[in-house]
């Protein structure tokens, strides 16, 4: 005598709840691995942008003390004899409100 194996009928509910749980076990590790990847690859840009940023600081500070040394009155008056200016006190106007 053989045995019969029988066979247990699935219903077209069980069928779709088994085949969302296999697409969300497949889905799942992937969606994650790619939204890592792409936080990572953020997390780079920002770097990346910091890293212009504070050169651009010390750029800019660095122009800032080269107007500062430019504008100081020693600076002016060494270009200002190099040009054949001479600094005349009686030539100084003053001008007040009454």
């Amino acid at each position: 005598m053989r045995k019969v194996k029988k066979r247990l009928k699935m219903s077209k509910f069980e069928r779709l709840i088994y085949t969302l749980a296999l697409f969300l076990l497949v889905v799942s590790p992937v969606s994650i691995v790619f939204s890592k990847a792409t936080l990572a690859n953020i997390n780079y840009e920002v770097e990346r942008q910091k890293q212009k940023i504070a050169a651009q600081q010390k750029t800019n500070d660095s122009l800032a003390m080269t107007i500062n040394e430019l504008a100081s009155l020693t600076k002016i008056q060494e270009v200002a004899e190099t040009e054949g200016l001479s600094y005349n006190n009686s030539n100084i106007k003053t001008v007040t409100d009454r």
